[in-house]
């Protein structure tokens, strides 16, 4: 595996964006896959569903991603680019910032976001921390490197769960 420059996705937002969710930048499976979070294993969709009650995991990639979208969720990673061997963040070296003031300022219904992982948290915060009123959450990793039984990080997750009943029908 060579160490190579691995470039994110763009964001996925819209109008009605309450919660954007960041993680840090997409592994592997995921660059592959052209999709955020498409490791198996990653607990991401399954999160999501819980929470939002909306079955999600079995959805096509394009449904899932309106799906979260009408229920006012977003994605993207704090990081646009940055050379990694393998997916890990922990490989992650000479990481360009995605250009999160400008994004932020662009949702007008932006109430929280929320990092995913303590890379994204900490990457975001250092950019975010006084440059948005939404408030900053941060999450455990959905990534199964960050071994954890999945209601644990749901019970964490659950704090999103004010930003997303907001929008609900």
């Amino acid at each position: 595996m060579s160490t190579a420059r691995r470039v994110g996705f763009a964001p996925v937002v819209d109008e009605r964006t309450r919660a954007l969710i960041l993680g840090s930048l997409p592994g592997d499976a995921s660059l592959s896959a052209g999709q955020y979070y498409a490791h198996p294993r990653n607990a991401f969709w399954r999160l999501m569903e819980a929470l939002l009650g909306a079955p999600l995991a079995a959805l096509p990639y394009p449904a899932r991603l309106e799906a979260l979208l009408a229920h006012g969720v977003g994605l993207w990673d704090v990081i646009a680019s940055a050379e990694r061997r393998g997916s890990l963040d922990a490989a992650i070296r000479n990481p360009e910032a995605a250009d999160l003031i400008d994004l932020t300022a662009r949702l007008p219904a932006l109430h929280a976001v929320a990092f995913n992982g303590g890379t994204a948290a900490r990457a975001g915060r250092r950019i975010l921390e006084g440059a948005t009123t939404a408030a900053l959450l941060d999450l455990p990793s959905s990534s199964p490197a960050h071994a954890r039984p999945f209601e644990r990080k749901l019970a964490q997750w659950s704090i999103l769960s004010p930003y997303l009943a907001a929008g609900r029908a």
